[in-house]
């Protein structure tokens, strides 16, 4: 029911030709990644994942994750055994640094494995998706003593992490919550207050679970200003840092949810019976600047799943279109695959295009995190930081977009039998629709790129980035069969230019409404123009191998899918231009009562 096939051949040919793994290699620490080895180690888990965790997916889906009276939840039939068997073979950590007990490999390998995992059963994988924010926050904020406490342990999946935001009152707007923690004699902190939506916050997986929670100290400043970080495990470590005591944290309900069903997605209560005992992070009122590393890495993340729910949604439908016999083609004499009809094709290449599209964005910007964190020269990491920041909130919303549109194609190529449940093809569209409203729901990741994206610079970093995608355009127009998609990628970053423009004049002169009105429609016209702009770096990767003699119908196929994209889906930017323009006027012309029926 859930057979994933690994893309192992298509990764490669991302992390070598466009991430350009050789070079991150070279990095400070990753010399023992080279690209051979790199491809070696995707290989294996390409296997792991196929045979271990898929097969997981559909009873995840159908069974659930479990509430039991005892406030323990118990997970789906063999997520224990799977669990184990990832820990085991050492799997979490493969990209995490060797001072927190990793392994040491570049992001850009994470973020294939992280694919994998997630394609393989996004449930499943947010577990350890949660725990690298986790990770990612000690090793930026947390005290020498708390990263021997912890790192090791959440960095091998021993102990699992979460992250405790959200209230029943306090959304996105987090400087309204009010879990309070109240300092103790020794330095400790006692935490009460409810957090809700807390993924994979009680489970059976692991002996242990780390909770970093927010929370207001007494006498905090109003708003985001007054939050601080603390770290409340679930059982406090012995003086051996083993599970001690039980701490004063409990599951009040699981959430009855859409999809990812094996996830258990929790209210937590803090503090019932006197207080949970929570340590802090950093200092105090610094915990919103702490939140943010959490919540890129985990922004990252969410992208990801927009791509591996794709994937996924596409195998099982190529799979189908191939073996369902229906209707004769035009011009046939006799009923055929329904893959040999334009309109299913359409669909199926619509799906392979945007895949390897948001791939292609994904690994480059992880690559570009690599250059960010661990590159010698200053300029270098300053240029690839700015990138990545432009970078988060258009992946987080166009990739997770995207993984909604070709989860529901996916349902149309299996037509009727693509909306009953047994053939699987609906749940990915049930799981795929979480992920817009993660981690910042998306019109939030439009906010941000409107507000404090493309002003980085005084707007350099856009105008740098749009001229170096007018390059890569005049760069394709030199391979034979290509102009017309060197047109449709010139034309769209003509209208995306303008776009940009439009809204750093409003933001810059004040007029904020008319800047954030064109925000949604902005994000995905970057998305768009972006993967339009990675599929022609493909096309002419393929084309300088092929010149240089390689002999792979890949190269081919590369070209193909790049010319597909440019022509098919890029001119749908271009009709984007004129929502980012227009006024804001319209959206507030009517009175919020006439809204409400």
């Amino acid at each position: 029911m859930s057979e994933y096939t690994a893309p192992i051949a298509d990764m490669e040919f991302v992390l070598r030709h466009i991430s350009d793994l050789e070079r991150v290699a070279q990095l400070n620490g990753f010399q023992h990644a080279e690209p051979d080895t790199a491809v070696g180690v995707l290989a294996e888990a390409g296997r792991f994942f196929s045979e271990v965790i898929a097969p997981t997916n559909w009873i995840g889906d159908q069974v659930g994750s479990v509430l039991n009276d005892d406030g323990s939840v118990t997970t789906p039939e063999g997520f224990k055994e799977a669990y184990r068997k990832f820990v085991d073979a050492g799997w979490p950590g493969v990209h995490l640094p060797e001072m927190a007990g990793g392994g040491g490999f570049p992001y850009a390998v994470g973020i294939a494995l992280q694919e994998m995992f997630t394609s393989a059963n996004m449930a499943f994988s947010l577990a350890p998706l949660l725990t690298q924010g986790a990770i990612d926050a000690l090793i930026e904020h947390g005290s020498e003593e708390q990263q021997a406490e912890y790192l090791e342990k959440l960095a091998t999946g021993e102990w699992t992490g979460t992250m405790c935001l959200t209230e029943p009152h306090a959304g996105s707007d987090l400087g309204t919550i009010s879990t309070k923690a109240v300092q103790q004699d020794d330095g400790t902190y006692r935490i009460t207050g409810q957090k809700i939506y807390i993924t994979w916050g009680e489970h059976d997986l692991t002996e242990n679970i780390i909770h970093l929670v927010l929370a207001k100290t007494p006498d905090a400043a109003p708003g985001t200003r007054g939050i601080s970080m603390f770290i409340v495990p679930k059982f406090i470590p012995d003086a051996d840092g083993n599970p001690g005591e039980r701490n004063d944290v409990k599951v009040v309900s699981i959430e009855h949810k859409m999809g990812i069903n094996a996830s258990p997605t929790c209210v937590l209560a803090f503090g019932d019976e006197g207080g949970a005992v929570g340590y802090l992070v950093g200092e105090e009122q610094r915990g919103m600047k702490y939140m943010f590393t959490m919540m890129n890495s985990a922004r990252i993340g969410v992208a990801v799943e927009g791509l591996a729910i794709g994937e996924m949604a596409y195998q099982k439908a190529a799979r189908y279109a191939s073996e369902r016999i229906q209707s004769k083609p035009l011009g046939g004499d006799a009923p055929a695959a329904i893959i040999n009809h334009p309109d299913v094709r359409r669909m199926l290449l619509t799906m392979r295009a945007n895949n390897e599209a948001m791939r292609a964005a994904l690994y480059d910007t992880a690559a570009r995190i690599d250059i960010e964190n661990h590159g010698e020269d200053e300029e270098a990491r300053t240029r690839a930081g700015e990138r990545v920041a432009l970078m988060i909130p258009i992946l987080k919303t166009w990739c997770t977009d995207l993984g909604v549109e070709m989860a529901s194609l996916g349902v149309q190529v299996h037509g009727g039998m693509g909306y009953v449940e047994e053939t699987g093809a609906a749940q990915f569209l049930r799981d795929a629709r979480i992920a817009p409203i993660y981690e910042g729901t998306n019109g939030i990741q439009a906010l941000d790129l409107v507000t404090r994206k493309v002003p980085l610079r005084d707007g350099q970093v856009v105008k740098e980035y749009l001229a170096e995608m007018s390059g890569i355009a005049t760069a394709l127009r030199a391979i034979d069969g290509f102009a017309r998609s060197a047109d449709e990628l010139e034309g769209a970053i003509e209208s995306l230019t303008e776009a940009s423009t439009h809204v750093g004049s409003k933001m810059a002169s004040g007029e904020y409404a008319d800047a954030v009105a064109g925000a949604t429609p902005l994000t995905r016209m970057w998305g768009t123009v972006v993967g339009g702009a990675f599929l022609a770096r493909a096309a002419l990767a393929s084309q300088t191998l092929i010149e240089e003699g390689a002999d792979d119908d890949m190269l081919g196929v590369k070209q193909s899918i790049a010319r597909f994209y440019c022509e098919q889906i890029l001119p749908t930017a271009n009709g984007l231009l004129g929502s980012v323009l227009a006024p804001a006027d319209p959206l507030f012309e009517l009175p919020n009562e006439a809204l409400v029926v």
